[in-house]
């Protein structure tokens, strides 16, 4: 009986240390995505400030057009990021951090009900070595004291156990509906964000007054512009 028991319990708990080091996971994996979302968008800003102090946006205007139209594409891209970078952090990563912060809780009554086992396994173990024993008066005694001393200690381990085995399928099973809302915002707020960067890129093509080159004719012409410079003495091998 006590093996089927502890099968049952071992079966549950294992269960919510799996979901318990998915949440640890998942909310640093979502820490780390959120953190590399906002260098990537203050990176691209900071590239197009750089370019806006290039001593070439200062002799050619369509360049300072241009860069100028990049910038403002990048700063709003840095907005838009920034609100979803917020949003994640306020419905998904807050959340899961609050998920997890019952663990500790739960883990201290598995440990509380593992000493009341381990008390109810040593006060077993007394009460059927007297029982073994010749039946004299002196063992009598012991062996009823020694019952009269298992009896608390076996009720306390069995209403630890069977709150625990009642209450982990129930914390169990209730992960999706407190996930759900999180997902759902997450996913809402990547297809918000992805939609503003279509519309952004695409007012940014608009803004563009030189059609773009294939990636061949590119290479082809930035190619030959370094010939020209790589002919010029100043940078010719000695």
């Amino acid at each position: 009986m006590e093996c089927e028991v502890e099968r049952d319990f071992e079966r549950e708990y294992g269960k919510l240390q799996q979901l318990e080091e998915q949440t640890k996971r998942l909310q640093k994996d979502m820490k780390k995505s959120t953190d590399a979302d906002l260098a990537m968008s203050k990176s691209a800003v900071k590239i197009s400030l750089d370019l806006l102090s290039n001593p070439l946006c200062e002799q050619d205007q369509d360049f300072l057009n241009m860069v100028t139209a990049l910038d403002t594409a990048m700063k709003r891209m840095d907005a838009f990021n920034q609100e979803k970078v917020n949003q994640i952090q306020k419905t998904v990563i807050e959340p899961l951090k609050k998920f997890g912060s019952v663990f500790p809780s739960l883990n201290m009554a598995v440990k509380r009900r593992e000493q009341a086992l381990q008390d109810y396994r040593r006060l077993q173990a007394k009460v059927e070595k007297y029982e073994e024993k010749e039946k004299t008066g002196p063992v009598l005694a012991k062996l009823h004291q020694a019952r009269e001393e298992l009896r608390p200690v076996r009720d306390d381990f069995e209403a630890k156990n069977k709150q625990l085995l009642d209450e982990m399928p129930r914390f169990y099973n209730s992960r999706l509906d407190y996930f759900q809302p999180s997902f759902e915002s997450l996913i809402r707020a990547q297809v918000v964000y992805y939609s503003e960067m279509h519309k952004i890129f695409g007012d940014l093509t608009q803004q563009l007054d030189q059609p773009g080159h294939p990636d061949e004719q590119r290479e082809q012409e930035n190619e030959a512009k370094l010939s020209e410079l790589r002919a010029l003495s100043i940078v010719a091998d000695d």
